[in-house]
């Protein structure tokens, strides 16, 4: 067998640098670096590694929404999600996304490592807050009435929030989603009013209240 491939996508140098010592001092190969989503879905589409590591929080498009986009496209590409945040229904929108990992970055060092070699045998793994976290709910039984109150927006939905919510224009969201400026002023007129949101304020605060991004 040939040395594990390993991508990794975070928009803080520093931190993709330490990911990279990490990894390679485990003889596994970094054949990647990027810093943001949308260029870790071209990366990964290109490279095909084993497994991608990418943070939740990066621009144009975030890790949760990165990790649906390549496991849609390379379904056996093992997908760890790395963030500060110790979020249960975080952790949840990671796990629907498909990602078999989540890390977080103030247990890196002792976690990530064990992350990927439980995630190339086909096992998940969480840090130690989010396993405790999620049992706990688990436990709890099902909370429907916070769930059920948010109306929920499709993937090309939150992508657009994201990029508008990063203060681009709707030209600028065009050209980056491929489309024109007219489809995405409908889509996001239809966005604000199925979440009741009546200015661009609002959108960013829902943006960052719901990980799209970071404040």
């Amino acid at each position: 067998m040939g040395k594990t491939r390993i991508v990794i996508a975070d928009d803080h140098d520093i931190v993709r640098h330490g990911v990279r010592s990490l990894l390679e001092a485990e003889n596994w190969e970094v054949a990647g670096e990027y810093s943001t989503g949308r260029d870790a879905v071209e990366g990964v589409e290109k490279l095909r590694p084993d497994v991608a590591v990418l943070d939740i929080s990066m621009p144009d498009l975030n890790g949760v929404e990165a990790t649906q986009q390549i496991l849609k496209a390379s379904p056996d590409i093992k997908v760890i999600v790395m963030t500060m945040h110790d979020s249960e229904e975080l952790a949840k929108r990671v796990l629907e996304a498909g990602a078999r990992g989540y890390v977080l970055k103030s247990e890196a060092a002792r976690d990530l490592c064990n992350a990927v070699k439980s995630v190339l045998k086909g096992q998940p793994f969480f840090s130690g807050k989010i396993s405790e976290m999620l049992l706990r709910g688990y436990l709890a039984g099902p909370n429907q009435t916070a769930a059920e109150s948010v109306p929920s927006l499709t993937p090309r939905e939150r992508e657009v929030v994201q990029l508008l919510a990063e203060g681009k224009s709707s030209k600028e969201v065009a050209s980056v989603l491929g489309t024109s400026p007219a489809t995405v002023e409908t889509q996001r007129a239809k966005i604000m009013q199925k979440l009741d949101l009546h200015s661009v304020t609002d959108l960013v605060r829902y943006a960052i209240r719901n990980h799209i991004i970071e404040a």
